[in-house]
Parts: C-alpha cells; structure tokens; sequence
C-alpha cells in the first residue's frame, strides 16, 4: 500500500506499524447521523458512548432516521436517552444546519477539507476536531492530522519523546514530525491510535 511505503520511512512510525494489523479508511454515508454520533460521543467512554447512541437509534425501531426524523423526536425524549441538555441541543442544530444548508452526502463528499472545516464548524457545538474525526473516520479523507486530540498528542511525546508541558511548543514539534507523513496523515494518526491501545500505554 502506498501510505505504508511513505510513514515507513519514519523510523520511529515503522516501528509502531510493525506492531499492528493494516489499518483501512472507507468513505460512508449518512453523514448527518456520524457526525451526531459523534457529538454524542464526546467526553464519553466508548461502552457508554455506544448504550448511549444504540437507545438513540431504538427512537427509529434502529432504522437510519433523515434529519427530518430526529427533528421530530421531542427534546425530552432526546434528553432522556442519556444526552445531556447541551448534547439535545447540538445533536438538533446539526439536523437543522443540514436542511437549512441542503446539505447531501454527495455534496459533502465533494467538498475539499478546508471547506468542510469552515462549513460544518459555524455549526454550534461542533468544532474542529469533531469535523476531523467525520473527515477521516465518515469522508475517508486520507491526509488529516488530528493535532489537537490528546491520545495523539500524548502518543507522539511518549514516542518521540516531545515536552507535552509547553503546549505551542508540543504543537509545533508535532507539525515538524507530521510533515514527513503526507499525505497520509490520517494513516499515521490510526497507526498512533492503535499503539496506544496496545504497547503504547
């Protein structure tokens, strides 16, 4: 695979490859409904993320619901599946930017990261790093670097031994040690992941 032979050539990432299966990326559908999952999920741990967001899909007898759909479940109802009052609200603001905007998969998936970042950031209660995580994880967008997600951040510092302490300086390092990485970045970012489940710890 082409992004093996490029992140192979840093010696420190071979290393952490050698230690894992092939990582993949896939380019989805329903983007409305990754990308509140994904609202839901944050702060979360991942067993309670996942009760969390299967009682959200029992609303839709587990059918994938529209935008239109989750807009018609009261927000009490929303609420007391687990979500939090600002969680209610954001999950709502993204099926409502959605139809407002006439957003599609198919225009989505069209757009170029940067647009993607300045688009669906104006929504409230998703920032940059949800938009990430829907880039690489739901647009199968190859060349993302998660700078600012803390697993990576204290993944590289154990394994390239930066200052997690001075964090302009940590950020800046981390950019200088990425740059050998594209376009592929993504690859990298699911490698560091991987290690830290494993021997990263």
């Amino acid at each position: 695979m082409p992004h093996i032979l490029q992140l192979q050539k840093d010696k420190t990432l071979r290393n952490i490859i050698a230690q894992q299966d092939e990582h993949f990326i896939e380019k989805r559908n329903n983007l409305h409904l990754h990308l509140c999952a994904s609202i839901i999920s944050q702060q979360l741990n991942t067993r309670v993320a996942d009760v969390i967001y299967s009682r959200f899909l029992q609303l839709f007898n587990k059918k994938i619901p529209s935008t239109k759909s989750i807009l018609t479940i009261e927000f009490d109802k929303l609420r007391s599946i687990g979500l939090s009052h600002a969680k209610t609200n954001y999950v709502r603001n993204v099926c409502i930017f959605f139809i407002d905007n006439k957003l599609t998969d198919a225009k989505l998936h069209k757009m170029s990261d940067a647009d993607l970042l300045d688009l669906l950031t104006q929504i409230k209660g998703v920032g940059r790093w949800t938009v990430e995580m829907l880039l690489m994880f739901t647009l199968g967008r190859e060349d993302i670097f998660a700078i600012d997600d803390l697993v990576i951040q204290q993944t590289m510092a154990k394994a390239y031994g930066l200052n997690l302490t001075d964090k302009k300086l940590l950020k800046e390092q981390m950019i200088k040690v990425s740059d050998k990485w594209k376009p592929y970045r993504t690859y990298a970012c699911k490698y560091l992941w991987g290690w830290r489940d494993t021997e990263g710890k």
